[in-house]
């Protein structure tokens, strides 16, 4: 390595600046951005700083490897830099930032490493620009397909490929990449717990067992504008009605359900204080614990939303824009991490999606969380301690060495 590597405490002030919003205090780390070019900016400068291989393949997706990528049987950690609008601190970044400290601390333990280990950061893990999570696994491992993306616009019209190539990148070799998966024996994330679990608990770091299924669908409500001052109430075709009954439907079904479903994005037109909507477009996310139950919500909130448009004299199209089934990890690696860590490690599923999620159709997957003493994510008010967060590392650390350096 050229020069001594920054320390986890260094590398957390460095990125704590990007891309940081001085209003509401979080951050807005939209994929192929100023704020996302620095995220990259901060990966490659990690990289070279260990003296490690840097590359970034044809999805945007970033590598630093340490041993020969072609060796295959490669040990991968790593996670995202990208963040949902005015995201937390930890969501993501805990994750790369753990990666190269837990390297780190692999090289001052001496240990020898028998199987090539890369950090890498996936592009557009959270899909606040375009609307689509996990982008850069999903092309990757061929969960998303090239037309498709290639159709993806952000709130501007701004393609997925035009957003890469203003960023610099070619977007023209887009797609999946089976040899590269190919070389990768076990990918491990680590992350911040979504959730109080282990705060319950009392434990610092957990394991996971699975990932809920969860999809995004888009609730399309067409009525007609028309004077906001004017018009008869009984003269109406206001959609807003009809979509924010179906809000609270939501909210029903889920709890019937023991799932959650939740309206957290909405677009309206023409969008004026005096005006009566002619469309009211609004996002669902909803997550559940086996397909069954998730299905059973999604289509109760929509028998409901077609209920009300109805009864209001509303158009409703309802079209799922992203899908990703219940995600079982690797039994065998699940079982490694469980021993190296301590059979009395928490091992808890988890609603939230994430790339480890994606490449486990294609790559052993694994995943450590860390607390989260409040359970608040996706919020600036996310938080980990420091003692756990350097809990993490060492676990991160024995986890690679278990796995890179037998």
């Amino acid at each position: 390595m050229s020069t001594t590597p920054p320390t986890f405490h260094e590398m957390w002030r460095d990125l704590a600046s990007i891309g940081r919003d001085p209003d509401s205090g979080g951050y807005r780390r939209y994929a192929w951005t100023g704020a996302d070019a620095d995220c990259r900016a901060w990966f490659q400068a990690q990289a070279e700083t260990r003296g490690l291989t840097y590359e970034v393949d044809r999805n945007g997706n970033q590598w630093a490897w340490l041993g020969d990528p072609a060796a295959g049987d490669a040990v991968v950690t790593g996670s995202h830099l990208d963040s949902v609008p005015d995201g937390g601190a930890f969501d993501g970044p805990l994750g790369v930032v753990s990666s190269f400290a837990a390297l780190d601390e692999l090289r001052r333990r001496g240990v020898e490493f028998t199987k090539p280990v890369a950090i890498t950061n996936f592009g557009d893990e959270e899909g606040a620009r375009f609307g689509l999570a996990c982008v850069g696994s999903r092309l990757a491992a061929g969960q998303l397909g090239v037309d498709k993306a290639c159709e993806l616009r952000d709130a501007d019209g701004i393609t997925l490929p035009q957003a890469m190539e203003r960023a610099g990148y070619d977007p023209t070799g887009i797609g999946p990449d089976p040899d590269r998966l190919a070389r990768i024996g076990a990918f491990v994330e680590l992350h911040v717990e979504q959730g109080r679990a282990l705060d319950l608990t009392g434990d610092r770091v957990g394991i996971a067992s699975s990932i809920w299924p969860h999809g995004r669908w888009r609730f399309d409500f067409r009525g007609e504008a028309n004077h906001a001052g004017t018009t008869r109430l009984a003269d109406r075709r206001d959609p807003m009605l009809s979509y924010a009954e179906t809000v609270l439907a939501a909210r029903r079904e889920a709890e019937l359900a023991g799932a959650v479903a939740t309206f957290g994005k909405i677009a309206v037109e023409p969008n004026g204080v005096n005006a009566i909507p002619s469309l009211v477009r609004g996002w669902l996310d909803s997550r559940a614990a086996d397909q069954q139950a998730l299905d059973t919500v999604v289509a109760g909130i929509e028998k409901a939303a077609r209920e009300y448009a109805d009864r209001h004299g509303i158009d409703l199209d309802v079209v799922r824009e992203s899908f990703t089934p219940v995600v079982e990890f690797e039994h065998a690696l699940r079982d490694e991490l469980a021993r190296v860590l301590g059979a009395s490690t928490p091992v808890l599923g988890t609603g939230a999606g994430h790339d480890a999620g994606i490449l486990s159709a294609s790559v052993p997957t694994a995943m450590l969380f860390v607390r989260n003493p409040t359970g608040v994510s996706h919020s600036p008010a996310e938080y980990a301690t420091e003692d756990d967060c350097v809990a993490g590392v060492a676990a991160l650390a024995d986890v690679l060495e278990g796995l890179a350096c037998s």
